[in-house]
């Protein structure tokens, strides 16, 4: 009972935040790109520029739009993510229609621009950090990326920008250029949501003192530590190589730990995007 209990609470949770998150991508969109006729990439892009060309309402759009790019999600990547997507895209649907006759917040372009890539990509930034999209084309880059020597994340960046240059064509150039300032802001947004403003740090130390500095990571930083076992490539001699997680701000105290303990260790410090688990409880050093 417990864990079904947890599963539907994590579960109502989940759709909460991808909830949240259509609104604040509708308050964006609607209280600071559609007044200003300025655009932001992906579908939205497609939708804002057809629904000022045609006259029809961007919502129906919205939906219209992304129904095909569902169907290759469900058979590419799964049931679940394709429910999420299909929530997100429906409540992102009723909440820009709901804010249309709403007084927009700025004339300002550069504010509109700024201000509505930050609310955008705050609210992407949520839907997909909790399984959902309100893109077809990142569905479209999972795809190619699978059948190209391309990466996802530069299928999406060459689709956008095509899209945002178009813009050039239906509005002006300097809506254009405006654009794309809120889609790099977006963007940018977008990953510090996903991924947070603390970041994390994945460390690998290969040392002669490694129980020494496990014990001090450990006791000095809070933070677990792994000892996996290698072996020296020009000596053949064994040996102990620890593997931790830190913050962004715990690399300067990490760093003055190991050189504390062996001048001599060798380091690598790389980006990690998602940390589960891995701190300890601190202790006192006697």
């Amino acid at each position: 009972m417990p864990q079904k209990r947890n599963k539907i609470t994590m579960l109502i949770s989940k759709y909460f935040m991808l909830f949240l998150g259509s609104i604040l991508a509708a308050v964006g969109v609607e209280e600071f790109l559609v007044p200003n006729q300025i655009i932001d990439g992906g579908i939205v892009g497609i939708s804002i520029m057809l629904s000022h060309i045609t006259g029809i309402s961007l919502s129906a759009f919205l939906i219209i739009l992304n129904l095909p790019f569902l169907y290759l999600g469900y058979m590419q990547i799964g049931k679940s993510f394709t429910i999420a997507t299909l929530f997100s895209v429906v409540s992102l649907s009723y909440w820009v229609s709901v804010l249309h006759p709403v007084t927009q917040m700025t004339n300002d372009l550069f504010l509109a621009a700024v201000f509505g890539g930050i609310t955008v990509g705050l609210g992407v930034g949520l839907i997909i950090r909790y399984g959902g999209s309100l893109d077809g084309t990142e569905i479209v880059a999972i795809i190619l990326d699978k059948k190209t020597g391309f990466s996802v994340g530069e299928i999406i960046m060459f689709i956008n920008l095509f899209i945002l240059g178009s813009a050039g064509l239906v509005f002006s150039w300097d809506k254009s250029m405006y654009s794309l300032v809120a889609y790099f802001i977006a963007f940018k947004v977008i990953d510090i949501t996903i991924e947070g403003l603390d970041e994390s740090k994945g460390v690998m130390i290969v040392t002669d003192n490694p129980d020494e500095i496990a014990d001090a990571l450990m006791a000095r930083l809070g933070r677990g530590v792994t000892i996996l076992h290698g072996e020296g490539g020009y000596t053949r001699e064994p040996k102990k190589v620890l593997y931790s997680v830190v913050t962004r701000l715990e690399v300067a105290k990490l760093k003055a730990i190991i050189y504390e303990k062996d001048e001599g260790a060798f380091v690598t410090i790389h980006e990690v995007h998602d940390v589960l688990g891995g701190r300890v409880k601190k202790r006192a050093i006697h």
